[in-house]
């Protein structure tokens, strides 16, 4: 246990360092996480063995699970709506078109059993969510005529269509769910909508009427985007079509405690696409992959340059795209986690194929992480479709944190400055602005003529302050200093570089500062402070 404990722990501080690296070497860090797990599996340095394809088969669904419902969460609907009818097309009919043509080549071309071509093109055909998104945010990638919000939209809603492929091909091989074709596809997509958005609804509705604590409302998400899942694939529907319209519709609702939910998918989805593509590596045998090279390059080769842009051209021209757009949304089909985790689904499932199809999937998914992800930025600037005044970050639900904003209350108290002025009249930074003013039960949305009152609540935006390294804030309680207590704060003697910024009661209460504040038994003072500070 605590060896397992060790290692875990290792494999996290390694992934979060390799992101790191990655940052400043330009290099996708999902690349880094599979290439350690590749360092410490059977072939690797350590040698660690793992060949469980059942069991990295349903760890890989669960993380899978909460990628695909952060991709429709963490989607700002306002902003993808334009370019939401050519991400539906792509996520269903590019899939299908791109999986019966890389079916062709792998038959025809490369010899492989029909069903087993099928097989193929099906786990193959999606585009990976998790690399899309990770490429985007980290290089902080706007793109012109909406095509970051298309690649967002079409990657994060195409797995379904791709796992609903797999399932007919396994079915065809006799390894999967047997029985009527037309039934399975219809209850895959009716059930997946149905109950993936009835979960939803539910969900918003409590949130919306039940205050569950601090911290609650997370977990709560959490549980319905597993149920979300699980509930459409208990009747035979497509669990992650579910998952992903669930969170779509759940990121887009008006919701408390919204911000907080975005960082802990943020902080969650992280670690899945970390245990993903790190137990990917692990699984692998590197000393196989020579064997499989030909076959896996003159796949991605064909994906890349045929399948993908035939699709993509053929499906988009109906919509009058730009042919720069076309051109980088073809480049932009990073195969990934999804593909190689069905592929584990098809084997863990019984299905004979007659060659390495894990091993396959695996070069196909590594080759086009390292090659189409890392020249992804390179190919948008050469087609002159970088848009520097667009921020990737609007297509996504990060709200406050995105908009570099920070909200701040006070309440006016009688003989407060403010009181009988208009909020014109209150002398406001030109960066700040009143949001909102809760008196009494009411909240006001004021403007320039509205009349401060006392006993008001105002709640006023500011731009939020990027942390440059030079202030640190931290406590000092005033029973380490017995001579403070009773006196007033100008009386003490601090250095010029150290500013009291808040004073906690013994109660629980916060004061603000003043010069005659009067310290007391059990205070607390948060102080501001910085190495290279020096007094005004």
């Amino acid at each position: 246990m605590v060896n397992m404990l060790l290692l875990c722990g290792a494999v996290l501080v390694a992934c979060i360092l390799a992101s790191r690296f990655s940052q400043r070497a330009g290099v996708p860090a999902l690349l880094l996480f599979m290439a350690l797990g590749m360092l410490f599996g059977s072939d690797g340095l350590l040698r660690i063995p793992f060949d469980d394809f059942r069991a990295a088969e349903q760890i890989c669904s669960v993380a899978l699970i909460f990628i695909m419902f952060y991709g429709g969460f963490g989607t700002r609907w306002e902003a993808a709506k334009p370019a939401a009818a050519k991400a539906v097309v792509l996520s269903t009919l590019g899939v299908a078109v791109t999986a019966l043509l890389t079916a062709l080549f792998c038959h025809f071309v490369l010899g492989f059993q029909p069903l087993a071509s099928f097989l193929t093109g099906a786990v193959i055909s999606s585009t990976d969510a998790a690399s899309v998104f990770s490429i985007l945010r980290s290089k902080k990638l706007g793109l012109r005529y909406h095509t970051a919000s298309l690649l967002e939209l079409e990657s994060g809603s195409n797995d379904p269509m791709s796992y609903m492929l797999t399932m007919i091909a396994l079915s065809l091989m006799g390894v999967g769910e047997s029985g009527n074709l037309i039934w399975m596809v219809f209850s895959q997509i009716v059930f997946g909508v149905v109950l993936g958005l009835a979960v939803a609804v539910l969900s918003v509705i409590v949130l919306r009427r039940v205050h569950l604590g601090d911290g609650m409302d997370s977990i709560f998400v959490l549980a319905a985007a597993l149920l979300a899942y699980a509930l459409p694939a208990a009747v035979g529907g497509n669990g992650y079509l579910g998952t992903y319209l669930a969170g779509i519709l759940l990121g887009n609702a008006k919701i408390p405690h919204k911000p907080s939910l975005v960082h802990f998918f943020d902080g969650l989805t992280g670690l899945g696409q970390i245990i993903i593509f790190f137990l990917l590596g692990l699984l692998s045998y590197p000393t196989q992959m020579p064997g499989v090279l030909l076959p896996a390059v003159a796949i991605a080769l064909f994906l890349t340059l045929v399948a993908r842009p035939l699709a993509v051209f053929v499906l988009l021209a109906p919509f009058r795209c730009k042919l720069r757009q076309c051109l980088l949304v073809s480049w932009a089909g990073l195969r990934g986690a999804a593909s190689i985790v069905f592929a584990i689904m098809a084997l863990a499932g019984g299905a004979e194929t007659g060659y390495d199809l894990f091993h396959i999937v695996f070069c196909i998914s590594l080759l086009s992480v390292a090659v189409q992800g890392s020249l992804l930025p390179l190919v948008a600037r050469k087609l002159d479709m970088v848009d520097t005044e667009d921020n990737v970050g609007r297509t996504f639900n990060d709200y406050q944190d995105q908009r570099q904003l920070h909200l701040t209350r006070f309440r006016i108290q009688q003989g407060h400055p403010w009181e009988g002025k208009t909020v014109g009249e209150c002398n406001l930074p030109a960066d700040a602005l009143v949001v909102t003013i809760r008196r009494g039960e009411e909240s006001l949305i004021p403007n320039g003529s509205t009349v401060v009152q006392a006993g008001d609540l105002l709640v006023v935006s500011t731009p939020i302050y990027q942390d440059d390294g030079g202030v640190s804030l931290r406590e000092l309680p005033v029973e380490e200093h017995k001579d403070w207590i009773g006196r007033t704060i100008r009386e003490l003697n601090l250095p010029a570089e150290v500013l009291i910024i808040l004073v906690r009661r013994a109660d629980g209460t916060t004061a603000v500062p003043k010069g005659g504040t009067v310290l007391c038994q059990g205070d607390t003072l948060v102080v501001s402070e910085g190495e290279h500070m020096r007094p005004a």
